[in-house]
Order: structure tokens, then sequence, then C-alpha cells
């Protein structure tokens, strides 16, 4: 009983978070243009964010041309 209790409780809550009980956007044009527009802004920083993460946007260090690795 608790097992299934449980699945209803988790199926419910993942068919209203994703839209299916609830529209996630909102019925009215003008609005419903804001929040995608709002939403896709917000998904244009993502490769910006991962490049940073990874240290993608550092300097290379490593020069480009061979050194003689003694003192001259």
């Amino acid at each position: 009983m608790r097992k299934l209790l449980l699945l209803i409780v988790l199926t419910t809550t993942l068919t209203v978070t994703s839209g299916c009980v609830v529209p996630i956007w909102s019925a009215t044009p003008d609005e419903r243009v804001r929040q995608l527009i709002y939403q896709s802004e917000n998904y244009r920083h993502v490769p910006n964010i991962w490049d940073r993460i990874w240290g993608f946007d550092m300097p290379d260090l490593a020069t480009p041309y061979r050194t003689h690795g003694g003192v001259i």
C-alpha cells in the first residue's frame, strides 16, 4: 500500500511539473511570447558558462613555437 501511494504521489508530481496537467506557458499570446523570450535568453548563456567552467576561455600559456630549453 505504501509503494502504491508513493507511486501515485510521484506520478502526480511529475505530470504537474512537466506541464501535462497545468500548462507551463500562459494562454495569452503576449504573455507567452515574453515567457518564451526569457526562457531562450536563459539558454543562450549556457555555452559561455560551460566554457568558463572548463577553462576554455583562458589564454593558452604554451608557446606555439619550439624553444631552446637552455640558458642562452
